[in-house]
């Protein structure tokens, strides 16, 4: 199988490709690098399976060829972390729904499968906990720059399932809930490759807010094999499906935990969202996926515990 993935150099990208690549399919990668890095992908540049272009979705004889090469596309691309949606908004809806557009567009000429990646974002401030695919998404105000990413990807949500309805393009959506692990970097604010390095190095732990704020953080190993899975199946087309952990845990204790795993000596310290992001900023307390959709069609269980994946992590930067 040929298999087109774009962001293919991100931080999910680069471990999809490890996974196709290892067995045996032919990979194809388009990134622009604005988040991915080439040091992840790296290690795969020289494998006579691998096949990677350094440009935008947004260029479409180039899009347009690597569709027509490859049997299936996975769309990654997209403006992440919190930091980058808050600091650059136009180029977050930009991204994310012209991006999606093109790949879509393109797709639906030769009737290739897609499977779009969402968030969790979509739910917003619903407070339907755990989060269920057919729950209500609770948007906050548009004078909030914060909800762009989540509008801008339930946006994308809409667009790949008209496709399905009207036009009979094979689409998927998956909604990723806090996927971590080796590679991740926490320059546009994913939490743990933060408190990581802050950490290591012994700088202060910035805990955002009051830190009773939780998450459940998937390990991105267990996720890359339940989006290569749902892609075999023809059941999930024109469906969305939940993928994370549901194991939940506060950001503060999240801190104490990189805390004792690393042995620092780095103070915790309280940041208000005011001064972290901006004016007004709104969080979610509480985010937590419901997986019985994913678990009941392609078997999808987190099989790695949040200290398992602490512990890659640091060991991950402790080598850089």
């Amino acid at each position: 199988m040929r298999v087109l993935i774009t962001g293919g150099a991100g931080f999910i990208g680069s471990h999809l490709s490890d996974a196709y690549v290892a067995r045996g399919e032919e990979v194809f990668v388009v990134d622009d690098l604005s988040t991915g890095s080439m040091e992840n992908i790296a290690h795969l540049k020289r494998h006579p399976r691998f096949h990677y272009t350094i440009d935008t979705v947004h260029n479409h004889p180039v899009l347009a060829e690597l569709i027509d090469e490859c049997d299936v596309v996975f769309h990654l691309a997209a403006a992440v972390g919190v930091k980058l949606i808050v600091e650059s908004p136009v180029r977050t809806i930009e991204t994310n729904v012209r991006g999606t557009e093109v790949v879509l567009s393109l797709a639906n000429k030769k009737k290739k499968k897609v499977l779009v990646a969402s968030t969790s974002e979509v739910y917003g401030l619903s407070d339907q906990v755990p989060f269920r695919e057919d729950g209500n998404l609770v948007m906050g105000a548009t004078t909030k720059g914060r909800w762009s990413y989540a509008c801008s990807k339930a946006i994308d949500e809409f667009l790949a399932l008209a496709y399905w309805r009207e036009r009979k393009l094979p689409t998927v959506i998956v909604r990723l809930f806090n996927t971590v692990g080796p590679r991740q970097t926490g320059q546009y604010g994913m939490v743990i490759p933060t408190f990581v390095k802050q950490a290591l190095a012994g700088r202060p732990i910035t805990v955002y807010g009051d830190g009773k704020q939780t998450r459940c953080f998937g390990y991105v190993g267990d996720v890359v094999g339940a989006l290569a899975r749902l892609m075999e199946r023809d059941e999930a087309v024109g469906q969305v499906f939940n993928i994370g952990s549901s194991e939940e845990v506060s950001i503060l204790e999240l801190a104490r935990r990189v805390k004792k795993l690393t042995q620092s000596d780095s103070e915790i310290v309280f940041v208000p969202y005011d001064e972290a992001y901006e004016e007004g900023f709104e969080d979610m307390p509480r985010r937590v996926p419901d997986t019985t959709k994913a678990r009941s069609l392609v078997g999808f269980e987190a099989t790695e515990s949040l200290d398992g994946i602490l512990k890659k992590v640091i060991e991950y930067h402790s080598g850089q």
